[in-house]
């Protein structure tokens, strides 16, 4: 019986790991080398997901010399990396697909035999994207506009020269010291601010 046979390695207490690892793995690929390829490598561009095995000496003079971008020039290598930004897919603007031979974009127009049961176009064969969206207000942002006699479609700049309007009117300095419409200011001002506090102006 043979003691240094490889059917004992498994259950030695010092087992010889590189005998084990030649057995268990496929052999360098480096030319001339004989040991176990312990050790993946990427082979380049243009075949990922494969690899070169080597030893740990070989794989490390493997690395030192890799380029994937070996036998490219900087404006492509500069494309490749914008690229890889969107996983080299093709990109376009919003709104906008490839034709269906896959060529040059596209605009995306609305199929008007598509059925449209909540009436979201309203019958139109286009999309609404251009509509205006109407401005939810909370209800204090709705009484603060009342009190300075606009409706909800009034902008900042209305805002801000009805409240100036009414500042003037309503001030006791421009009322020849009339103190009898100093609640009205004082609500006109505690509107405008409510107003000012949410954004509207």
């Amino acid at each position: 019986m043979k003691l240094d046979s490889k059917i004992f390695d498994r259950i030695r207490i010092k087992p010889d790991k590189e005998r084990m690892a030649a057995e268990n793995t496929p052999p360098c690929q480096w030319n001339g080398c004989s040991r176990a390829g312990t050790h993946r490598a990427p082979r380049g561009r243009n075949a990922e997901g494969q690899y070169l095995h080597f030893c740990i000496d070989h794989v490390r003079l493997y690395n030192k010399s890799y380029n994937y971008f070996d036998g490219m020039n900087d404006s492509q290598v500069r494309d490749f990396q914008k690229d890889a930004l969107t996983g080299h897919r093709p990109t376009w603007r919003m709104g906008v697909d490839k034709d269906p031979d896959g060529h040059k974009p596209f605009r995306r127009t609305w199929n008007a035999d598509a059925q449209d049961p909540y009436e979201v176009f309203d019958g139109d064969t286009a999309p609404r994207r251009d509509a205006p969206r109407k401005r939810k207000l909370k209800p204090l942002e709705k009484r603060s506009l009342e009190m300075l006699n606009l409706d909800e479609r009034a902008d900042s700049s209305d805002i801000k020269a009805r409240y100036k309007e009414l500042v003037k009117q309503l001030h006791p300095d421009a009322n020849g010291g009339d103190r009898s419409t100093e609640d009205r200011l004082r609500q006109i001002i505690q509107s405008y601010n409510i107003l000012r506090q949410s954004g509207l102006c």
